[in-house]
């Protein structure tokens, strides 16, 4: 059995348009101010005609295989962490195999909402623990512009398009001190209507439209995160000054300098894309890993921690040591 899995691909895809805050406040009744003192948002990317949970997925998931200087052949599972999928069924993961060119192995989707990736990945940490695959793709991609209401400035704002993936490794060097350490999972059903989509394939009367009590999931997301911040370096006997970086749900910047400063972080140790990239739900964490290992901010052997909150309420953790 294998005693770690090893985050050893990442890659990314966003979008080509980018729509600012200043272009969204000439249709709606907001301002660049507005959106940018409540969020930190200044700017998302939005799907295109042609750009799909599929299309996007499979680009970051080909940039992460070669990053892992791996190829599909060599991918045992495909798990896809997203609330908008192209179809009801087949399932996205699917449909990105085929893009792959994979016919082997197998592959299905999460719906977890913003905590999606995390439950995801900690899906692909079971499977290689118990030694049934050996390379997992894990992929979170999202395209909530075409969920969103774009009349109402409350929630449109906040979300961007885009898509993120790692390859994770089995590793059998069982004294080793890399790879993943410890996942946790949550989720309370019972504030289900705190973020919700108003509909779905079975419900063609609703509008289909993401609804959110914002203050309430604020107020979630504070004490959730922070508890499960501690309830990860307890797991593994750390503390928080030994976590060298936070890559965090990119949902708002207050949220993500809250959790930081819980754990003692300077900021420069925080990495924040929701200013460029707005909520992008399970894409958000690996493309901002993507980004930071890629620009040599988080280098290997260094302890990442990752969290989310997402409707449900789903959250979770991943504690990984790169």
């Amino acid at each position: 059995m294998a005693k770690r899995s090893l985050l050893v691909g990442f890659g990314g895809f966003l979008p080509e348009r980018v729509v600012t805050n200043e272009e969204l406040a000439t249709r709606l009744a907001t301002s660049d101010e507005w959106i940018k003192t409540r969020t930190g948002i200044t700017r998302r990317h939005l799907a295109g005609p042609d750009d799909s949970a599929t299309s996007m997925g499979a680009e970051a998931a080909r940039r992460a295989l070669d990053y892992a200087g791996l190829s599909a052949d060599d991918i045992d599972v495909v798990l896809v962490a997203t609330s908008t999928p192209d179809q009801a069924f087949p399932a996205t993961a699917v449909r990105i195999q085929a893009a792959l060119g994979m016919t082997h192995g197998f592959g299905f989707d999460i719906a977890a909402a913003c905590s999606g990736f995390i439950f995801a990945l900690a899906t692909a940490n079971s499977f290689i623990r118990s030694g049934q695959v050996r390379n997992a793709l894990v992929i979170g991609s999202e395209v909530y512009s075409r969920i969103v209401d774009w009349q109402d400035r409350g929630t449109c704002v906040l979300f961007g398009d885009g898509a993120g993936a790692v390859v994770v490794s089995a590793s059998d060097d069982e004294s080793g001190t890399r790879g993943i350490l410890s996942t946790h999972l949550h989720s309370d059903g019972t504030t289900g209507d705190l973020l919700y989509v108003d509909g779905a394939v079975g419900q063609p009367d609703k509008s289909g439209h993401l609804k959110m009590s914002g203050r309430d999931v604020f107020r979630h997301a504070v004490a959730k995160l922070s508890s499960s911040v501690d309830e990860a370096l307890q797991a593994e006997g750390l503390s928080y000054a030994d976590v060298d970086w936070l890559v965090p749900h990119q949902a708002n910047i207050r949220i993500i300098e809250g959790v930081g400063k819980k754990l003692g972080l300077p900021a420069e140790r925080v990495v924040v894309t929701v200013d460029r990239h707005a909520n992008t739900s399970a894409a958000s964490i690996p493309l901002a890993l993507d980004e930071a290992v890629r620009d040599g901010r988080i280098q290997k052997g260094e302890l990442v921690l990752m969290e989310a909150l997402g409707g449900g309420l789903t959250w979770g953790s991943v504690l990984v040591r790169l």
